[in-house]
């Protein structure tokens, strides 16, 4: 496996070209087996795959440990990076929390979580808008200068608070949605902005939360607790419009005879030299077929089809349903 840095100069980090994101194994997409995910991770390290990607929130709480056990026996292999802001109150709900004492709260449980002395990036995974992002940041960077972070990341923030954020400490890399249907951040100037800054990108959902590998072509393709169930995208109307996306991809994915997930990640790969895609699964066979994506190489003319394909057709329903685009910082 290839590597790639995010981030430039001393805001740096290098990480294998594909990452894991490890939500699924946890969270939203209904309850996974642990002895599988765990074999999920292994085998990527075993692949070179050494930057996985957790939250406080995913469970919430359970990945971080779930992964403390990997970390355990084989920390020096891994790259871990975490999040922290949202936070779970009493009564079962949650809220945006962006205030100094938190962050540091936050992050002193996920150390404990995972079994770790540092975390090697971490995120602010919802920006706050009742507190300002500097503030925030503001410690954040003392968690830097304490030894307990590396670097520092954000996502799903606009471009506004992207500068203001690198502003009181470098940002390593933005998190956020992108795919061949999720291209919001070309139009927002976010990713000319993160461009400018020298901020690398991690590229979540790169397979369209599986909606690209084309085995979802209706609502009783998912699990019964399947988050997506609610989610507009994946509404029997929408995703037989949004079919569409997948049936032309399909068909350069045959001729040049690799799958659909392949195709979508490399497409992700190609957009530039510092975007990491992080695919999440809890199969070690599409872990494997994932990780051949780094070995795909789309010429300019493939790329210009694809690019051709992707803005004309139309994709029908937000990524989040409404509630949760509000937490959006866009």
């Amino acid at each position: 496996m290839l590597k790639r840095f995010l981030g430039k100069g001393q805001s740096s980090l290098e990480v294998s070209t594909l990452g894991l994101g490890c939500m699924g194994m946890s969270h939203q997409y209904g309850k996974a087996d642990e002895t599988d995910s765990l074999a999920v991770i292994n085998r990527a390290l075993e692949l070179g795959i050494n930057f996985l990607d957790s939250s406080d929130s995913y469970g919430p709480f359970i990945n971080e440990e779930l992964i403390s056990k990997v970390l355990k026996t084989k920390r020096e292999q891994i790259i871990i990076a975490t999040k922290f802001g949202q936070q779970f109150l009493s009564d079962g709900t949650r809220k945006i929390n962006g205030t100094p004492d938190y962050v540091k709260q936050a992050c002193d449980a996920s150390l404990k979580r995972l079994g770790v002395e540092t975390i090697d990036l971490y995120y602010q995974h919802r920006v706050d808008k009742s507190v300002p992002v500097e503030e925030t940041w503001g410690a954040m960077k003392q968690l830097v200068e304490e030894g307990k972070v590396r670097k520092l990341g954000i996502s799903e923030a606009s471009a506004e608070t992207i500068r203001k954020a690198h502003s009181v400490h470098p940002i390593t890399a933005l998190q956020t949605e992108y795919s061949l249907w999720s291209r919001d951040l070309e139009k927002n100037n976010v990713l000319t902005t993160i461009k400018e800054l020298g901020i690398g990108l991690v590229a979540y959902a790169p397979l369209g939360r599986g909606f690209l590998t084309g085995a979802i072509k209706d609502p009783t393709d998912l699990k019964e607790n399947d988050g997506r169930k609610s989610w507009p995208r994946f509404q029997t109307e929408a995703i037989q419009e949004n079919s569409k996306l997948v049936d032309k991809l399909s068909e350069i994915a045959n001729e040049l005879s690799c799958s659909l997930n392949q195709l979508a990640i490399a497409w992700v790969l190609a957009q530039r030299d510092d975007i990491v895609p992080i695919p999440g699964t809890t199969k070690v066979k599409n872990l494997e077929s994932n990780a051949k994506s780094n070995e795909i190489k789309l010429s300019p003319e493939i790329l210009e089809r694809l690019d051709s394909i992707s803005n004309e057709i139309v994709i029908v329903g937000t990524r989040y349903p409404e509630q949760m685009m509000k937490a959006v910082d866009a």
